[in-house]
């Protein structure tokens, strides 16, 4: 049985309040976890709790996988046409409940209500995507050396996925991971992040009433104290064949682990340390529009964000002015208020590392241009856009992925100095530069060490795009033409002879 929201804030008003679900949905239905506990959901913009989640444990966690397997059995015989209608009526609905899951996500996150309709506009690209990529899978047929035999492949569905998914992009997560699957004739097994349950299971319902069938696609909540072992029993649980993660490095190791001991097929989106270079000659406009956003979207909280800002000593100065007057632009606010261009970021545990990183860089000489405090007059977890310069490579910045509002911006003198230090680190997710030169342009692609190149712009990520990271980064595509339903499809082999006289 489904519970009602308790503790909903009235200033949270859906069109179709069906859509929030106080549970998991396993198997079509929404039920809670066997011990009957849950876990509180707050509102980072003020710190209060506005509705509860179940808190599943490891007791719960084989109903999902073996219903999901069962849904598996049937739905992997779907035909690609019948798999791309449920995309397309998944589409449509998402986009007629679009302000409602904006509404949502805006209590889960933090994000301003245009960041949140921005994000379920970027997501819904998958969804189309996928649902044209569903009839798109294709085995081959060769005539090898031999000359009585013939050879084929087919590409058939993997089995049952799990999908562990962040809190910051938690509509964009779902639908890129989820849509893939379905489109491949996979069932899904999602738990999604404790900061944001709501949004993950109000695109679930919608799955359902698009068509999916039941138990192939289900959610299992849990707590921050039960994700561990949780997510360790789904990786290791015999009857999941692929896992797809998205998060940070070090998390990612230990998933990875979990996951050797089955064999498991596995995707990972993991950290960036991302820089953002601007050279002399490149459009200086064109940069701080990119980095206004590459930055401060999300209040910084993105794997794909500028970590560390290098500007050629020519346009140094300039830059910086530009970029700061831009900044101090923002409005920082509840993500339900008007006006707000940025929120707050998410849990606490991130304003604690903000400040940690801006009293690291100022100890070592490091200037604030603007920012670097908790505004004193909003209640939640908030902190000022901030713009630190004369960067240098032994700040704690310079060496870990930031994900929050702090821009660090570094001096470079010439292109090589750059690259050098651009791929001085251990990530390599993606890389942005600014320049007209079209010489340079082509060395810098090949150069940087990254799974993404931003070249004058600081957009690397939709639906036709492979999205995904080498190094420390991570390994596997998601969306993209035939790589991204690659890592949800098995290639099996057919060799077949043939007798006759007129054999070639």
């Amino acid at each position: 049985m489904e519970t009602s929201i308790q503790g909903k804030l009235t200033t949270l008003q859906l069109n179709d309040e069906s859509l929030l679900h106080e549970a998991s949905l396993l198997d079509g239905e929404w039920v809670q976890a066997k011990s009957g506990k849950c876990f509180s959901v707050e509102d980072p913009g003020t710190t209060a709790t506005w509705g509860s989640a179940p808190d599943n444990d490891i007791e719960d966690v084989d109903q999902f996988i073996e219903t999901a397997q069962a849904a598996f059995d049937e739905f992997r015989y779907t035909n690609p046409r019948a798999r791309a209608k449920i995309l397309l009526n998944w589409h449509e609905l998402i986009l007629a409940a679009r302000s409602d899951i904006a509404c949502i996500m805006c209590y889960e996150t933090g994000k301003p209500m245009a960041e949140a309709l921005s994000e379920i506009d970027y997501a819904l690209g998958f969804a189309w995507w996928f649902a044209g990529e569903a009839e798109r899978i294709r085995g081959t047929i060769a005539q090898p050396s031999v000359s009585n035999r013939r050879t084929f492949t087919l590409k058939q569905p993997i089995g049952v996925c799990v999908a562990l998914v962040p809190w910051n992009f938690p509509v964009a997560m779902i639908i890129r991971k989820v849509a893939a699957a379905i489109a491949a004739g996979c069932s899904m097994v999602v738990k999604p992040s404790p900061e944001t349950p709501f949004s993950v299971q109000a695109l679930a319902d919608l799955a359902i009433r698009a068509g999916l069938p039941a138990g192939v696609l289900n959610i299992i909540t849990t707590s921050n104290a039960n994700t561990p072992a949780v997510s360790e029993r789904l990786c290791k649980h015999t009857l999941v064949r692929k896992v797809t993660f998205t998060g940070s490095t070090t998390v990612g190791s230990i998933v990875a682990k979990h996951c050797s001991e089955g064999l498991k097929k596995l995707t990972m989106e993991l950290g960036g340390n991302c820089p953002f270079i601007v050279f002399d000659d490149g459009d200086l406009d064109q940069a701080v529009a990119a980095l206004m956003i590459l930055k401060w979207r999300t209040a910084g909280q993105a794997c794909t964000h500028a970590n560390r800002v290098y500007v050629q000593k020519g346009v140094y100065n300039v830059f910086i002015q530009k970029i700061v007057t831009e900044t101090k632009k923002l409005v920082v606010g509840h993500g339900a208020d008007a006006g707000t261009t940025m929120g707050p970021l998410t849990t606490r545990r991130g304003v604690e590392k903000i400040k940690k990183h801006v009293a690291d860089a100022v100890s070592k000489g490091g200037k604030i241009q603007c920012g670097g405090n908790e505004p004193a007059d909003l209640k939640g977890y908030f902190f000022e856009p901030t713009i630190i310069t004369d960067m240098t490579p032994d700040m704690l910045t310079t060496n870990e992925e930031i994900f929050g509002p702090l821009m660090a911006i570094y001096k470079f003198e010439t292109e090589s100095e750059v690259i050098k230090e651009a791929n001085k680190t251990s990530m390599g997710l993606a890389s942005y530069f600014f320049t007209k030169d079209v010489n340079r342009t082509w060395r810098l692609y090949e150069s940087l060490e990254a799974g993404m190149i931003g070249m004058n712009t600081g957009n690397s990520s939709c639906a036709e795009s492979p999205f995904g990271g080498i190094k420390m980064s991570g390994y596997g595509k998601e969306a993209g033409k035939d790589v991204a339903l690659e890592e949800y499809l098995i290639t099996k082999t057919g060799t077949l002879t043939v007798e006759g006289s007129h054999m070639i």
